[in-house]
């Protein structure tokens, strides 16, 4: 039995509660990408096909999204 004091540990998340963390992983990495295009840093500079990749992977979280949100 655990004590009073004790932290409780969270219950894992849902599959949509992990599609949603998702999303906003990828959204964020696509940010980020998109901010670094027009850097004045050639360093920072990106690729086109690194930007493609990254809109891509939000693009394939946002389904799974929609998928683990829908009814069953």
């Amino acid at each position: 039995m655990p004590s009073p004091d004790a932290p409780s540990t969270p219950p894992p998340p849902t599959p949509q509660e992990r599609a949603v963390q998702e999303v906003l992983t990828c959204f964020d990495a696509y940010a980020r990408i998109r901010a670094s295009r027009d850097s004045l840093l050639s360093a920072s500079r990106v690729r086109p096909r690194e930007e493609e990749r990254a809109f891509d992977d939000l693009q394939q979280a946002i389904s799974r999204l929609r998928t683990a949100s829908r009814p069953r």
